[in-house]
């Protein structure tokens, strides 16, 4: 008899659990609240500064009125929730999502924006991998390409020297790093994508003196005469150019650039 009971109550017990799941969702597939309303009231809850109670918000008026205009502007609000939130990866999606949509928005700027922000807070410390600081100046170039004129245009041209700087930054690292090992060919390579990719960061000085020193080290004489000429033509009043000078004299050379030499033809700001 308990046995029988306890078995009806399980049962009942899983009924009323099934019933209560389904309720739920039935309730929320058969939400006939207006898209304004709903809306409305996310903006509201935005204000308030419940930020969560909005995202909740917005995501039904996204999910109940699809491809209206207050879903456009509920996705739009949900990239910027999630990027005032701090949940980056759900503020890139929804941006990405705007701006596959509606292309032509005069949002898609901001869409644009959101992502590059969102992947320029994740990017890392120069020692680590720079995927992050590589998309996050895609979004931004995007964005200066597609809108050049837009409100975030400026700013977007700013994150993007900073992500230039930060790979420049990555690549010296490592060129280092081989170059103390005595890896020269190694860190050649690496001082070259400086030489090549990132002629306007702060690090070029000093990829031409590690050119100078790297060639100089395996012989090749004439590159690191032309390294050490092209750092002294464009930084004349750099210490990196007068350690150079003073390398280059230690061998009875000076620096003499020559126009074969890939440093010379890569390095635009030379005149030979």
């Amino acid at each position: 008899m308990r046995r029988s009971v306890a078995a009806v109550l399980a049962v009942a017990s899983l009924s009323l659990a099934a019933c209560s799941s389904t309720s739920s969702d039935d309730d929320f597939a058969t939400n006939d609240t207006p898209a304004e309303v709903l809306y409305n009231e996310g903006l509201a809850l935005r204000n308030e500064g419940r930020l969560s109670d909005a995202r909740v918000k917005f995501e039904e008026v996204d999910k109940l009125h699809p491809y209206s205009e207050y879903s456009r502007k509920a996705l739009i609000n949900l990239a910027y929730l999630n990027y005032s939130s701090g949940k980056f990866t759900e503020a890139i999606t929804a941006a990405k999502r705007f701006t596959t949509l509606y292309p032509g928005n005069e949002d898609s700027a901001y869409a644009l924006y959101i992502i590059g922000q969102s992947y320029h807070k994740q990017i890392p410390d120069v020692t680590r991998d720079q995927e992050m600081t590589q998309r996050a100046m895609a979004a931004y170039g995007e964005l200066v390409q597609r809108y050049p004129d837009s409100e975030y245009a400026e700013d977007a041209r700013t994150k993007i020297r900073i992500a230039q700087d930060q790979l420049a930054g990555k690549e010296m690292e490592v060129g280092r790093y081989y170059l103390k090992r005595g890896h020269q060919i190694a860190a050649i390579n690496r001082f070259k994508v400086v030489v090549t990719n990132y002629q306007t960061t702060r690090h070029i000085e000093e990829a031409l003196f590690r050119l100078t020193e790297s060639y100089y080290a395996l012989g090749v004489i004439n590159e690191a005469q032309t390294a050490a000429a092209v750092l002294g033509h464009n930084f004349p009043d750099s210490q990196w150019y007068k350690d150079a000078y003073s390398l280059l004299k230690t061998g009875g050379y000076s620096p003499d650039a020559d126009s074969g030499s890939w440093i010379s033809r890569a390095f635009s700001g030379i005149s030979l």
